[in-house]
């Protein structure tokens, strides 16, 4: 009986389930401010403590690391944990693999840099209008930041089950 689907389909959905904890969840509120600054366009930054920071690239990247750290170490405990729970073996470097892709996409998305990658595909897709919606309960950006991470962590799980078997 081939299984591929049923292991495919468990790992996105641990992947994804994953991924909302850590992008809602987890990262924490300085990370997720700071980590689209740069010099050319610092944020600044209110702590709860009421401190002022001014984030720029240095600090923009390194939000931006700490958070893609976190969410990749998120995604790699749900994605474990729960092959181990669904009695499914999953071979280390494809998990290695799989949760690289994850990690390294969703920086490349949330550095968010002016003109950054999800600005110039959408400019090339002809949805740019939409990337830069704001309005009406709707965030473009925001949609399609998550479209992309949806799309690569569903590669990362057909990468995460390779070679995967029942116990």
């Amino acid at each position: 009986m081939n299984r591929a689907p049923a292991h495919f389909a468990s790992a996105y959905a641990l992947l994804r389930i994953a991924a909302d904890a850590a992008d809602h969840w987890i990262q924490t509120d300085a990370d997720a401010q700071a980590k689209a600054a740069t010099d050319a366009a610092p944020v600044t930054y209110k702590a709860p403590d009421g401190s002022v920071h001014v984030f720029r690239t240095r600090e923009g990247r390194r939000a931006c690391a700490r958070h893609c750290l976190t969410y990749t170490a998120t995604q790699g405990a749900a994605l474990i944990i729960g092959a181990r729970v669904l009695n499914v073996r999953l071979h280390p470097a494809a998990v290695a693999a799989a949760l690289a892709v994850s990690g390294i996409t969703h920086y490349a998305a949330d550095r968010r840099v002016p003109n950054g990658i999800l600005q110039r595909l959408a400019r090339r897709a002809g949805k740019e209008r939409f990337f830069l919606l704001a309005d009406h309960g709707m965030n473009g950006s925001y949609c399609l930041d998550q479209s992309w991470h949806h799309s690569w962590e569903g590669l990362a799980a057909l990468i995460a089950i390779t070679g995967a078997e029942d116990r």
